[in-house]
């Protein structure tokens, strides 16, 4: 269940700090405003969100694949406002029984993942009756040209970005697994102004039909 990405794992952090500096943490405090409960986070990264968890969460279990932001992400855990285990594990194939946490929280991660529609299948087998799906994630754009651009890219842009994909519709894959989007604000990430092509972005929430 471990995912190597040496060179990613190494830029990842500093590239997660500098959006968190250009707006990204009001993004990070947004998409965990409401969590409550128990909390699965699925490929967790170095952590970055664990400080940003309200108190409404008791208890949260971080699962990353990539061995060198899983050790990062255990440091951060130690600084938590709320509990944090951290655990190996793919999104693919989550080390929890059914019906065992009240939220799923996917940022930044929905986009890398192998297999979608397998780790979505996942998060929803692992949710309780009620439970309810926080997402932050880049997504493709609504404009054609733009569209068209990041589908190019996207040839190319997994290679350097650990798999990461532009061009996933990420929504339609969340209430293709049986999800309801309850809602959904859409936005531009631009960063001094700049528009990358991964700008467009989402943060939403989501709960089971």
């Amino acid at each position: 269940m471990t995912v190597r990405h040496p060179l990613f794992a190494r830029l990842y952090p500093r590239a997660s700090d500098y959006e968190d500096a250009h707006g990204a943490l009001e993004h990070r405090r947004e998409l965990l405003a409401e969590a409550s409960g128990r909390v699965l986070e699925i490929g967790a990264g170095h952590g970055a969100n664990f400080r940003h968890y309200p108190p409404t969460v008791h208890e949260v279990i971080a699962i990353e694949p990539e061995p060198r932001l899983r050790a990062l992400a255990e440091d951060a855990a130690t600084h938590a406002p709320i509990p944090v285990r951290v655990r190996e594990g793919l999104a693919e194939h989550l080390p929890l029984p059914d019906d065992s946490v009240d939220a799923v929280v996917a940022s930044q991660v929905l986009c890398s993942v192998r297999d979608v529609p397998r780790s979505l299948a996942e998060a929803a087998r692992v949710l309780r009756p009620g439970g309810h799906l926080y997402f932050y994630e880049h997504i493709r754009s609504s404009r054609p040209a733009f569209a068209r651009m990041q589908r190019a890219l996207d040839l190319i842009w997994p290679l350097q970005g650990a798999g990461c994909h532009l061009a996933r519709d990420t929504e339609q894959s969340i209430t293709k697994a049986g999800f309801t989007i309850i809602r959904a604000r859409h936005f531009d990430f631009l960063i001094n102004g700049r528009t990358r092509p991964n700008s467009p972005c989402v943060i939403g929430k989501a709960t089971l039909r």
